[in-house]
């Protein structure tokens, strides 16, 4: 029986090289967010997902973790902007970025420090 020479299997990666790209599976939308506002820290997210998911299963769960928050915080600013008519749309869509800048902060350090973490206030979306 002969291989498919075109079937490439992904390279594992090492527990430290998980951790560390389960650490900027976090890092990479949290700066994304800063820089923008808040709307490309989901492309961030989604480019490391995409890159490493198949890497391993710690990076493959914080990548997953940081698309999940992304998520929820474009549900939420998409809610803030009609809202914004009448004021608390203002309020929801700081408190979203906030959110999600905190969650991205605590993703990073857990990843950093090798722990399983699923983020609260966020549905588990990509898995």
């Amino acid at each position: 029986m002969t291989q498919d020479p075109y079937q490439v299997t992904p390279e594992q990666l090492s527990p430290q090289q998980e951790r560390q790209w389960g650490m900027i599976a976090h890092i990479v939308p949290l700066g994304a967010m800063v820089l923008s506002a808040g709307t490309l820290g989901f492309v961030g997210s989604i480019i490391i997902f995409v890159l490493y998911k198949d890497k391993g299963p710690f990076v493959r769960a914080h990548a997953a973790n940081s698309v999940n928050v992304q998520i929820m915080t474009a549900i939420v600013l998409l809610l803030s902007i009609p809202l914004m008519f009448v004021l608390i749309g203002f309020l929801t869509f700081a408190i979203a970025l906030v959110v999600a800048f905190v969650l991205h902060v605590i993703g990073a350090m857990k990843a950093n420090g090798g722990e399983w973490w699923n983020p609260p206030l966020t549905p588990r979306f990509v898995r």
